[in-house]
């Protein structure tokens, strides 16, 4: 889809200092969009805002989405024409360890940015971006569609489940688009699989950890090696993130709504797999399948059915998840051997994903 429409669009995008908000960042600023940027300041030193200098690529503020009025002030002097929710505690395995700040977080910020959007007197398309783990995971091969049931296991899988509720709820409550023409505004949310790219280093997550591994000339620790995910590279869900605010804006009634994004069901990898690639392109390095005791639970099956997006969005994945894994692998092997290089190869890909 041609993006050229952001153009000197007004995009508030929260949650811009992070992996994927970097990403976003960065392609929003490809695009020529004037971004304004709300969350945490980055917690990492390696941090990828850091790295690509996303100071520089828009306006940013630094502060708690918790903070209600903070917030709200932000949102409303910028009047947006498009708003990206991607701030969020985004964490299975910390959220055992913060849940209470998980769900202010996850459910109070999105609630915070839905009660701004009812004050902005124009019209806006509002895209909250979940997780594929909003469902009531069951662990079955069927894959689920955004009509299923949503439900969660654990404190962030809950939480996003918890703020599809609060979405759909104002949806009804505030934005229902049968009354658009009075609010203006369409909200959507977007449902995507695990996410893959250069620069994410958090803890817990397979690829920080496989090239942490990797660098060291350690061993790759697998902890759930039979564990299927949706896999895709960061770039095909923020492209369906970027083209579903191009429809809303086009037609803001018929794309209101829950989306999906994840990979064909024939491109889904187990993290065994995931963990052989990306050793074969980094060109080296083994990895070891130790027995682990007193984990936290983790779901080892969840498949998205993607059929809605592809037929009535028309998106579809770009990338495979071997030239996911390949680009991802790429993307660090550059930044290893030159630091300063993050914002040029992340806008490489890009160009070639796009192309």
């Amino acid at each position: 889809m041609d993006f050229s429409a952001y153009r000197n669009k007004k995009v508030f995008l929260t949650g811009h200092t992070g992996f994927k908000g970097s990403w976003m960042l960065a392609w929003l600023q490809e695009l020529g969009a004037l971004v304004k940027g709300y969350a945490l300041a980055p917690n990492d030193e390696n941090a990828l805002y850091t790295g690509i200098q996303g100071d520089l690529l828009c306006h940013s503020v630094i502060a708690d989405i918790r903070d209600k009025e903070r917030f709200e002030s932000e949102l409303l002097t910028f009047q947006p024409d498009f708003i990206f929710h991607l701030a969020a505690q985004p964490l299975v395995r910390l959220s055992y360890e913060i849940p209470l700040e998980t769900w202010e977080v996850n459910v109070l910020g999105t609630t915070y940015l839905l009660e701004a959007a009812r004050k902005l007197e124009k019209p806006c398309a509002v895209v909250l971006i979940t997780t594929d783990k909003v469902y009531e995971n069951k662990e079955w091969h069927y894959p689920y569609r955004e009509s299923d049931r949503l439900g969660g296991y654990d404190p962030y899988s809950a939480s996003k489940a918890g703020a599809e509720l609060v979405i759909a709820s104002y949806r009804n409550s505030f934005f229902n688009p049968a009354s658009y023409q009075h609010h203006k505004k369409s909200i959507a949310s977007a449902r995507a699989g695990n996410v893959i790219g250069g620069g994410d280093w958090a803890k817990d997550r397979i690829i920080p950890d496989i090239v942490r591994a990797l660098q060291k000339g350690e061993d790759v620790i697998v902890r759930n090696p039979a564990a299927i995910r949706p896999w895709q590279h960061v770039l095909d869900p923020l492209g369906g993130y970027l083209q579903l605010g191009l429809k809303m804006q086009q037609d803001p009634i018929a794309f209101s709504g829950a989306w999906n994004f994840g990979p064909s069901q024939q491109d889904v990898l187990n993290v065994e797999t995931l963990v052989k690639l990306a050793i074969r392109f980094w060109g080296s390095g083994t990895y070891a399948k130790p027995a682990l005791e007193n984990q936290v639970h983790e779901a080892t099956l969840l498949k998205l059915d993607i059929s809605k997006t592809v037929e009535e969005l028309g998106w579809a994945p770009n990338w495979n998840a071997t030239r996911a894994i390949e680009r991802t692998i790429q993307w660090y092997s550059a930044i290893f051997k030159d630091t300063e290089n993050a914002l040029h190869v992340i806008s490489n890909q890009i160009k070639e994903f796009s192309s």
